[in-house]
């Protein structure tokens, strides 16, 4: 059966419907899962295997069987752990259908089938009873519910139901307990993912300063969570305030709450600061005594302990509603609100009625409401947008560039989602701009889409200077962003004679780079704590096969260290002066491999050239030492093209080269790319 799709398509702008096969969804999931991720976490697979191991012996001590439910068993990992551990019998519950099935696979090939059942069905409609899922309730109940905040992926009702309907009264638990812990910090990077701060620019008559409106200013944001690989932050990047506390913790073994509410710790800053942000991860014990545990915190808590690289588990940034200026040693209530699903963060100054208030009155103080965003700035910009809008040293290349274009006759058109070239733009002389941000009477936004603008638009002028940063919401790939030149080539017809466009061009540039672990998530796995996944590893080839091995994907480069083996190459350029050609735009070469090591993939990222002397890099910022190692723009998702087979350059004496052929479509405004080792 064959579904009818359709889609916007983020570079060229139009609307495109296509057809796709019933399994497309499916090999989408499957190719962009964390499966092999978590295979490959060796800490967290021995943690289990200890924890389960620990549990089964505890039971049968007991002289009762060990009947085990595993809840979202994905590849049947840990019910294989808990048979092997001497269980009498295991449920094993997956919702997902194709997971299932390599389930029932897997364990039938480690030899378990009579130990082991899979039930497809989500945890909640599980039936108990002779002529149910369940011959009857477990003792044991082991799961792998987690993402990085803990609960987002709902962890917490599917054991208040299991604990309800599953399970029996006082059974073991694998993890018997998570524990989530806090730190109070100033970061004015990581701050400026949060707010708008004031722009200096340099013009004519002195210097400018562009305030966000107080709406902005005063707003509380939205309460999702900031989850990144907090091991990548440099301790240069953050101040401490406080120590580590608990600030809650989970005892999965009794019935568990899911109901909103609250939990609160009272703080005493180690420094005087301004508090902003609250850095959380967790830690998990999988027995009660709490001597297997699998920790998330980040290399500043364990400096001495081996840290385990993952992706599926991270640590979490939250944004404070506001900045709140505080003394060392001066008494903080700091409060964790949570639902089902998410956390969020307040702090309060301990004032002395506070101190005497009672429970109720502390409740009635916090409420449990998650903050709203009232500017709507935060519904348009993401984090690394914030940061990208906050960058004074790039804002100070779009003055330098504005600079040299702009007269005081400019009629300007500013094509970029929620930019503030528009202002710059106003400060440094020009003297009409539209825009397709508050100076009403200087600058006119344009509800339109470009194929759809008139002359009365634009007052019948014509347009003298087009600038874009350019930056769209809706692009995921660095090249998505060349929707720019599509907008400029559809509003071709309002453009003067004499036009300057900035930026004057792009381009595509490339480079072959080992990751010191980013690969793992590409890596099949093959055998994982002695049992056989390699159905796992087929049925995740076999959905990048169907379409995503030969596409490259976003990912935050600077979360994830490599080092260059290759120099950087420019593959296209585009002419933005220029309409866009009918013809497609393709190159063919090779990339002569310059440094030891296993060539992982390709990364891809644009150039934006806004004057003769003056780019802009959405990816290499530089190659900072001999080693290769690399620093990305933080700002930016770059394309990483992974290969499906990795050559190791053991000896430079015989020079290995990458050949590569890229094609971008200008129908489409698609890239493809091949690579050959």
């Amino acid at each position: 059966m064959k579904t009818f799709c359709g889609r916007a398509n983020p570079t060229t702008g139009s609307m495109e419907w296509f057809e796709e096969g019933e399994d497309y969804d499916y090999h989408q999931e499957i190719a962009r899962s964390r499966y092999a991720d978590m295979l490959h976490d060796k800490d967290r697979n021995v943690k289990y295997y200890q924890g389960i191991r620990a549990a089964v012996s505890r039971v049968k001590e007991r002289g009762e069987k060990a009947i085990v439910l595993d809840i979202g068993t994905g590849t049947g990992l840990l019910s294989m752990m808990a048979a092997s551990a001497g269980a009498d019998f295991c449920y094993a519950i997956e919702v997902f259908k194709p997971m299932a099935n390599a389930a029932v696979k897997i364990v039938e090939k480690n030899g378990f089938s009579d130990k082991i059942k899979v039930i497809n069905k989500h945890s909640t409609e599980v039936t108990v009873g002779p002529d149910g899922d369940m011959q009857c309730r477990a003792n044991i109940l082991v799961t792998e519910l987690f993402d990085t905040e803990l609960i987002g992926e709902g962890a917490l009702p599917t054991y208040e139901h299991a604990h309800k309907h599953l399970v029996q009264e006082g059974c073991e638990a694998v993890p018997h307990r998570a524990t989530v812990y806090v730190q109070l910090v100033e970061s004015r990077r990581m701050w400026s993912w949060k707010k708008l701060f004031p722009v200096h620019v340099e013009a004519e008559d002195g210097e400018k300063i562009i305030v966000p409106p107080s709406e902005m200013e005063n707003c509380p944001g939205i309460p999702s969570v900031c989850d990144i690989q907090l091991n990548q932050m440099p301790s240069s990047d953050f101040t401490a305030l406080s120590e580590v506390v608990t600030m809650f913790s989970v005892d999965f073994s009794k019935p568990v709450q899911s109901a909103s509410t609250y939990y609160r710790v009272q703080l005493e800053p180690v420094k005087s600061g301004k508090a902003q942000i609250v850095l959380s991860w967790w830690d998990i014990d999988m027995d009660p005594s709490g001597m297997i545990n699998c920790t998330m915190a980040p290399y500043w808590v364990k400096p001495t302990s081996a840290l385990q690289w993952r992706d599926h588990w991270m640590q979490c940034v939250y944004f404070l509603p506001n900045e709140e200026p505080i003394l060392q040693g001066e008494k903080l209530f700091l409060t964790a609100c949570r639902d089902e699903y998410s956390v969020w963060y307040n702090l309060k100054k301990a004032r002395e009625e506070e101190k005497k208030a009672d429970e109720e009155e502390k409740k009635t103080d916090i409420g449990v409401e998650s903050p709203v965003c009232r500017c709507r700035a935060h519904l348009l910009w993401n984090r690394p947008r914030f940061g990208e809008l906050n960058d004074e040293n790039r804002t100070r290349q779009y003055v330098r560039s504005l600079r040299k274009v702009l007269k005081t006759d400019s009629v300007c058109l500013c094509i970029s989602d929620g930019s503030l070239l528009p202002v710059l733009a106003h400060y440094l002389g020009a003297k009409q701009l539209f825009k397709a941000n508050h100076l009403e009477d200087k600058i006119k936004i344009i509800e339109a889409r470009p194929e759809l603008l008139k002359p009365s638009h634009l007052e019948d002028k014509k347009i003298s200077v087009l600038v874009g940063e350019p930056f769209f919401t809706t692009s995921l790939l660095p090249w998505h962003n060349l929707y720019f030149w599509y907008a400029r080539t559809a509003v071709s017809s309002h453009l003067a004679s004499s036009v300057t466009v900035l930026p004057r061009s792009a381009s595509l540039h490339v480079m072959i780079v080992e990751f010191q672990d980013l690969w793992r998530i590409r890596s099949p796995c093959g055998t994982c704590e002695g049992f056989d996944v390699q159905t796992m590893d087929d049925m995740i080839n076999d959905s990048l096969n169907f379409r995503e091995s030969k596409e490259a994907e976003p990912h935050p480069l600077w979360e994830y260290p490599c080092k260059s083996l290759s120099d950087p190459r420019e593959v296209l350029t585009f002419d933005f002066t220029k309409t866009v050609p009918e013809h497609c735009l393709s190159t063919e070469g090779s990339v002569n491999l310059l440094r030891k090591g296993k060539s992982h993939g390709a990364v891809l990222w644009m150039e934006y050239h806004l004057a003769a002397d003056i780019s802009i890099s959405t990816g290499l910022m530089e190659i900072s030492n001999e080693k290769g190692n690399c620093e990305w723009n933080p700002h930016c998702k770059q394309a990483v093209y992974f290969f499906s087979s990795v050559i190791e350059s053991e000896t430079l004496s015989d020079p290995t080269a990458v050949t590569y052929a890229i094609n971008f479509d200008t129908k489409t405004g698609e890239i493809a790319m091949d690579f050959k080792l």
